[in-house]
């Protein structure tokens, strides 16, 4: 594998950004040094290496550190253009289409989905499963014009928004376990069956967190949440 000594990914391993990260350094075949984050004591290196925000991911090549997991897929598609396949199309309109669909995916879609399983209210929480849901019909729309009738986003093989919204799709089950369904095999069918390809793939399960971990996670960070909410209503 291409990649050694010269990369290493400053990560936690629930993170779905992280695991975004994760699946392009594994499509591409790059092998790196992976460094897990204790965020009740964040890493001098990790606040050194991303001052702004102090999250994770950050990868580090040749010593310099890039942040944000949108910008690191990017940089490792470009940085690394002679290895493994290419995530980004290669024409221009289609690269575009490809950011233009990320950025809905973290800006909207997330932003419903935290809402709807942490929202402080069960009118919040409600609403926001509303939206996500309605988010997600919309990526249905966006798999089917993007795909053109082909297994991945990337057509027939896979391309960068695969990795951006697989990288969500361990929280996807482990919620699913936990009540709150976010693809439907009635209303997103196309989603559904890309869910099942993408996981099955050889270079994505490795890196795929254990799903029964995050369901543990998710009902400490779902308990943590209702604390909270039941503290600010006193």
């Amino acid at each position: 594998m291409a990649g050694g000594n010269d990369l290493k990914l400053l990560g936690m391993w629930a993170s779905p950004f992280v695991v975004r990260v994760k699946l392009a350094l594994s499509l591409k075949g790059l092998s790196y040094e992976y460094v897990e984050e204790d965020f009740s004591t964040k890493s001098e290196l990790l606040l050194r290496s991303n001052p702004v925000h102090k999250k994770v991911p950050v990868l580090i090549h040749h010593g310099k550190p890039i942040c944000e997991s949108s910008i690191i897929l990017q940089y490792i598609d470009e940085a690394f253009a002679g290895t493994g396949p290419s995530l980004l199309p290669a024409d221009p309109y289609e690269r575009a289409i490809a950011r233009f669909w990320a950025a809905y995916i973290d800006d909207k879609m997330l932003a419903a989905w935290t809402q709807a399983t942490k929202g402080k209210t069960e009118e919040e929480r409600a609403e926001g499963m509303k939206q996500t849901l309605a988010t997600v019909a919309t990526l249905e729309g966006a798999f089917r014009d993007c795909s053109k009738g082909k297994p991945f986003f990337g057509g027939d093989s896979v391309g960068y928004l695969d990795v951006f919204l697989g990288g969500l799709l361990g929280w996807v089950r482990a919620y699913e376990k936990l009540g709150v369904k976010t693809f439907d095999p009635e209303k997103t069918p196309l989603l559904v069956a890309w869910a099942e390809r993408f996981w099955s793939l050889e270079a994505v399960e490795p890196v795929m967190p254990d799903v029964s971990k995050l369901v543990e996670f998710g009902k400490m960070l779902l308990a943590r949440a209702a604390a909270a909410a039941a503290g600010e209503g006193n």
